[in-house]
């Protein structure tokens, strides 16, 4: 007597995986900015006119930021994950994903080597930037500037995404905002705000982007 046995089918990546990595991705920016704009408030000779963010590690308190770095960090990779499953064989599907990581990995670098101080800032700190960046300043500054090129690489890849959905408003955003990413970091050398809002534009508008994957029907 024989018996036909059909094989299970290899489930694809269900939307269950979305749920649950996506809005990690959505949640790092705000946490990051939050978390920023409330110690910013509250740490002694903290002035978002002369400060990064960055150098709210140092200091007794600084282990406050340094635990928002690594976990803005981690939620960007599970971000970049879920990234991955929304965007499977799709325009740009495997580039944006592993760019956002990248970007994530660039937090978990800035947590571990922390900024100089400098700008009256941790208190006591000179009210000049030092004259010639430390090991960890250093590093620190090249994880941040890697971390964004590859955000604004992100944003690009992106925009072919949702060029090819014919979401328009989106693809073309996806190609401005790194022009205004980029502005903040030129502009830094006049004005920390001016890095600062960058900075903050590029973060939000990922998070908008992962919001808008989260919630978009899944193709078969």
């Amino acid at each position: 007597m024989s018996q036909n046995h059909t094989a299970p089918a290899i489930p694809a990546p269900s939307r269950s995986h979305l749920r649950f990595l996506l809005p990690g991705g959505v949640a790092a920016g705000p946490l990051f900015l939050g978390a920023g704009l409330l110690q910013g408030l509250t740490r002694e000779g903290f002035d978002f006119g002369r400060n990064a963010l960055s150098q709210l590690s140092l200091g007794s308190l600084g282990w406050i930021q340094i635990g928002v770095f690594l976990a803005t960090g981690a939620l960007l990779i599970v971000g970049a994950v879920g990234t991955r499953h929304a965007m499977r064989e799709a325009p740009g599907g495997v580039w944006a994903p592993w760019m956002i990581a990248v970007f994530g990995a660039s937090f978990l670098v800035a947590g571990v080597f922390t900024a100089d101080p400098g700008a009256g800032f941790p208190v006591g700190a000179p009210e000049t930037a030092p004259p010639a960046l430390s090991g960890h300043g250093a590093v620190h500054m090249i994880a941040g500037m890697i971390g964004y090129l590859a955000l604004c690489t992100a944003f690009l890849m992106l925009a072919r995404y949702f060029t090819a959905r014919r979401a328009r408003g989106w693809a073309l955003a996806c190609r401005l905002v790194p022009l205004s990413v980029i502005a903040g970091f030129a502009a830094s050398a006049a004005t920390v705000a001016a890095f600062t809002a960058g900075a903050a534009i590029g973060l939000l508008w990922l998070s908008a982007v992962l919001l808008r994957l989260a919630a978009q029907p899944q193709r078969p």
